[in-house]
């Protein structure tokens, strides 16, 4: 290690074997080289392991910690308590880090005083392919945030933080009930306003994470979505009464983004099991996907959907083929040693 500060980063891992190389490339290649790399194998059945022992063969700095599958709250969970460092990132192990990612949070922490406990960043998705397909979300949301977040994660997934072990503390870590639930899946937003409760936030304007983002993954888990958004709204009101009329207006917020994915994905049947879920607990806002929200993301794809056809009809009729798009960038992260 150099004098340097040592950032502890915790990677929750499962059947991750197609992604989690170039996701420890992306960590091992920080221009901030004082890390300790912790990887929880969360009871994966691939060749996850594997790969974090050959990266652990070339590099000291990684870790592997291997246990029985419990969520992705667990594994972050017992990736922290086990880390050396007051000062915890987390990655998922499909995401991308720029390398220059640690060294400027930590910039940003030191400049926002001792009462910030989060410092997060910019998310750029990103496909399978890591070319980045979306760079448009600019939050600049910072210092006390909680408000913000019960309207919606503006930070937008869990690779962008970078945490101080007494905030982790104080949010006594994540919720790993969620999954215990089957309700998975807005581990992070429940973490991020569980900080904030306490806490300032802090924000570096730059893309420095690549968010995988595949819509399709979401196709199946949209009702676990909403439910798991619930839950966060239950815990969060219990606490902040006078708050009512916000964490409603994120969970429509949230309700209606997951109505437009499902338009978005042509999938009828969870658009239909979404508003069958809310139709007791919530009349209006159902009533307000089902006549408003998506006949407006329909009408939505469907001009797309025109405007594509138009350009390949007019290339036909001037004798040319149809060009494809222009190929996205690909998420840049430095190189490390094998």
């Amino acid at each position: 290690m150099t004098d340097e500060r040592l950032v502890s980063i915790v990677i929750p891992a499962y059947n991750a074997r197609a992604t989690i190389d170039e996701t420890l490339r992306s960590v091992r290649s920080q221009t901030h080289s004082a890390l300790e790399i912790i990887v929880v194998d969360d009871g994966s059945r691939d060749e996850t392991a594997a790969i974090v022992r050959s990266h652990a063969a070339a590099d000291p700095r990684v870790r592997l910690i291997e246990t029985q599958n419990g969520g992705v709250a667990a594994a972050r969970n017992r990736g922290w308590q086990d880390a050396r460092s007051d000062l915890i990132a987390f990655v998922d192990a499909d995401d991308l880090w720029a390398p220059g990612k640690i060294e400027r949070q930590l910039e940003a922490l030191d400049a926002a005083g001792a009462d910030c406990g989060l410092v997060y960043c910019w998310s750029a998705k990103i496909d399978v392919h890591s070319h980045v397909t979306d760079n448009r979300d600019r939050p600049m949301r910072d210092g006390w945030v909680l408000d913000h977040l019960f309207r919606g994660n503006f930070i937008g997934n869990g690779s962008a933080a970078l945490v101080r072990r007494q905030a982790l503390i104080d949010a006594r870590g994540f919720e790993s009930g969620l999954w215990r639930a089957g309700a998975q899946g807005c581990e992070d937003i429940l973490f991020y306003a569980r900080v904030a409760e306490r806490h300032r936030f802090a924000v570096v304007p730059d893309y420095l994470v690549g968010y995988r983002y595949l819509p399709d993954n979401m196709s199946s888990n949209m009702c676990r979505m909403l439910r798991s958004w619930m839950m966060v709204v239950d815990e969060m009101a219990t606490r902040h009464g006078d708050k009512q009329a916000i964490l409603k207006e994120g969970l429509a917020n949230y309700a209606i983004w997951l109505a437009r994915r499902a338009v978005f994905l042509r999938d009828a049947r969870q658009l239909t099991a979404l508003v069958a879920m809310l139709a007791r607990p919530q009349p209006r806002l159902a009533a307000h996907i089902l006549f408003r929200s998506a006949p407006s993301a329909g009408m939505q794809l469907a001009r797309g959907a025109a405007r594509r056809l138009r350009r390949r009809l007019r290339a036909l009729r001037h004798g040319r083929r149809p060009q494809p798009p222009a190929q996205p960038y690909v998420f840049a992260i430095g190189d490390c040693a094998p």
